[in-house]
């Protein structure tokens, strides 16, 4: 049987949470059924990464003004601007046929901005389309105008909508019979039970001298201001006048021009006097290692996260998690079995979270390993992919069966 081929599409090759979670998503596809072929707008890490898997993976540049475009400058208004428009429509019509030439037969697009272009590339090319929304669609993280305008284009666009979780589901307020999933992102870094635990990672070198006896808090992400770095060190000079030997990393780097915001965090540390206990390790490839020998994951977003890949990634490693309450980080944490919850923006109630772990090790240690079973049960890419790959069945017997209605998709394989 030849494998059916699938496209997908990212604006962006930078190393962001969406672009690790594809990345993922086609390492683990059943190559004997589907063969995955990339085309990203923009070079970078994620292409290497991809043609390193064996993936077969072109970059079809598109014009750096849309790529590198803000999400707070996009909306109605900027539909309206000519140049970018004009870019987007040509560049979705090489697209389309780029894809029929290749004989693709579904669009995955990955991105907001892929989305657009993909869409419009699917609708040209008679290819239906997949939109794989990672983004909480709403006022909070996106300007109204953005928000109101991808939700009304995710009703009309795609053939089927796919949300990392309910959370980004609800938000994006599919309308009643619109084809919709629900695919948690699953990590590829779980220790299942009955086999022996790997050995740990190796250290890496700028460890040597950080070796502190107290416990180590690590916060893990990009950096950026609704990430919460701000609140995790406010957390942190609370925490440390109980526990003046604990530790607090922060784990990750600004990738879309929050540099500003990450000088803000280190004059932060110095202000709050904690500077010594504080330490930056920037963006990094060895973040099982630092996870190793981390007491505590802290998840500090301000605003509701659309999934939480970070999160489940520490529960997998068998780490207590505190984590913000919103978005779909109540659908990952299990509050006093798997980690914590605490209310976001909250500095004074992450600190007491923090110290109640710090206090019980013997709990701490219990939700750690209650984390890693969830994670097994729920959250593996292998059951991610199964998943997708039931979605592409339906797309694929709907294109065969018209008749078929939209609803055939609506299945929420993630719930």
């Amino acid at each position: 049987m030849t494998p059916v081929s699938i496209l997908f599409l990212d604006h962006t090759a930078k190393m962001g949470g969406g672009e690790i979670a594809l990345l993922n998503l086609i390492s683990a596809l059943d190559r004997a059924r589907f063969e995955p072929v990339i085309v990203l707008a923009s070079d970078g890490p994620l292409a290497g990464k991809l043609r390193d898997a064996g993936v077969e993976t072109h970059v079809l540049p598109l014009d750096p003004s849309v790529v590198e475009a803000r999400k707070d400058s996009l909306g109605w208004r900027s539909l309206l601007r000519a140049r970018q428009a004009a870019l987007c429509i040509r560049y979705a019509i090489r697209l389309a046929c780029w894809a029929r030439r290749r004989g693709v037969r579904v669009i995955h697009a990955n991105s907001l901005k892929a989305d657009l272009y993909g869409g419009l590339a699917g609708r040209l090319a008679g290819i239906p389309t997949l939109w794989h929304v990672r983004d909480n669609v709403d006022a909070k993280y996106l300007p109204p105008a953005v928000a109101a305008a991808f939700r009304w284009l995710a009703r009309v666009v795609p053939q089927v909508v796919v949300a990392n979780s309910e959370s980004t589901l609800r938000v994006l307020e599919a309308s009643r019979g619109q084809s919709t999933a629900v695919v948690y992102s699953g990590t590829t870094r779980v220790v299942h039970d009955g086999w022996a635990a790997p050995a740990p990672p190796p250290a890496p070198p700028e460890l040597e001298g950080e070796m502190a006896t107290g416990p180590i808090i690590s916060l893990v992400g990009r950096i950026a201001p609704w990430k919460g770095q701000h609140v995790f060190l406010q957390a942190a000079a609370r925490v440390l006048e109980r526990f003046p030997a604990a530790r607090f990393w922060i784990i990750g780097a600004p990738l879309f021009g929050e540099h500003d915001y990450e000088r803000s965090l280190h004059a932060l540390a110095d202000a709050l006097g904690i500077a010594g206990q504080v330490m930056f390790w920037g963006f990094r490839e060895d973040v099982p290692a630092l996870l190793e020998r981390t007491d505590i994951l802290v998840h500090a977003s301000t605003l509701g996260e659309p999934f939480g890949q970070v999160v489940i990634e520490g529960m997998a490693a068998g780490k207590p998690v505190i984590a913000t309450d919103g978005g779909a980080l109540p659908e990952i944490v299990l509050p006093g079995e798997t980690g914590l919850l605490v209310r976001m923006g909250d500095a004074a109630d992450m600190a007491s979270a923090v110290a109640a772990l710090l206090t019980d090790p013997a709990w701490a240690a219990a939700m750690g390993a209650a984390g890693r079973r969830r994670v097994q049960e729920r959250f593996t890419i292998t059951q991610t992919a199964r998943k997708v790959e039931e979605v592409y069945d339906q797309m694929l017997a709907r294109r065969r069966d018209p008749r078929r209605g939209k609803g055939d998709v609506e299945n929420r394989p993630g719930a």
